[in-house]
């Protein structure tokens, strides 16, 4: 679960946003404070993953103070803005000290709800992995362009008419595993090229690679991830 606190003066706003996480997955509320000197109470008592937090508070602090005195103190807690500060230098100082997004008041229910589960869903990827590929990246950062439709660029050397060809070859094997060499014995394309796409298609987890020994050199064998196929779709 990812633990959130809710940094916001305004109780009727408050119990909204309370509200709204209450109806989205994977998010426990830890507490609701309206004050910064509060904030960081409860950031020293128990850990914090995401702040909900608006700029404008009573008292001698806003939330970009504490925002910055997050970053000072190296702690690892994420941060999205609900606010009604719409000035552009507010957004983009926010956006230079990390935050995850931008909330500006008043909001919809959907806009809320997509950057919770955009932040829960890039959160969930990031902690699978000790490193990862350029594929499984781009659906991290390019996430707001996959969500309009918009085609993700691929990597170079890469183009969109092989990579659909190869992907139905891929799934005319359906369950059963394949080689480079199974694939280029029925596409006109080259063992290296072909080699090319398993690797990115592996990054995007959307198959599978294994290493057999046997005699000879070792192979690798790839099956079809079919829980991840609907990744193909931002690329095709």
């Amino acid at each position: 679960m990812i633990n959130v606190l809710i940094v916001e003066d305004d109780p009727m706003v408050a119990r909204f946003n309370q509200r709204y996480l209450e109806e989205i997955k994977g998010f426990h509320l830890i507490g609701i404070t309206d004050s910064i000197e509060d904030a960081m109470v409860e950031l020293k008592k128990c850990r914090i993953d995401l702040i909900l937090l608006d700029v404008y508070l009573p008292g001698e602090y806003t939330g970009m103070d504490l925002l910055e005195q997050i970053r000072m103190e190296q702690r690892e807690t994420d941060v999205i803005l609900i606010t009604a500060a719409s000035e552009v230098n507010h957004i983009q100082n926010a956006l230079r000290m990390g935050v995850v997004d931008y909330l500006i008041k008043p909001f919809e229910f959907e806009r809320f709800k997509k950057a919770l589960t955009s932040y829960r869903e890039s959160n969930l990827m990031l902690q699978k992995h000790s490193t990862i590929g350029q594929g499984e990246l781009d659906l991290v950062l390019l996430r707001d362009v996959q969500e309009t439709g918009d085609k993700v660029p691929l990597p170079k050397g890469l183009t969109r008419r092989t990579l659909a060809s190869i992907y139905e070859e891929i799934v005319s094997f359906k369950e059963e595993s394949f080689s480079t060499d199974d694939m280029a014995d029925v596409m006109s394309i080259s063992r290296v090229s072909i080699r090319k796409y398993l690797r990115f298609l592996k990054e995007l987890c959307v198959v599978d690679e294994t290493l057999i020994y046997g005699i000879g050199r070792p192979v690798y064998q790839y099956t079809l991830n079919k829980k991840n196929i609907g990744r193909m779709e931002r690329y095709l």
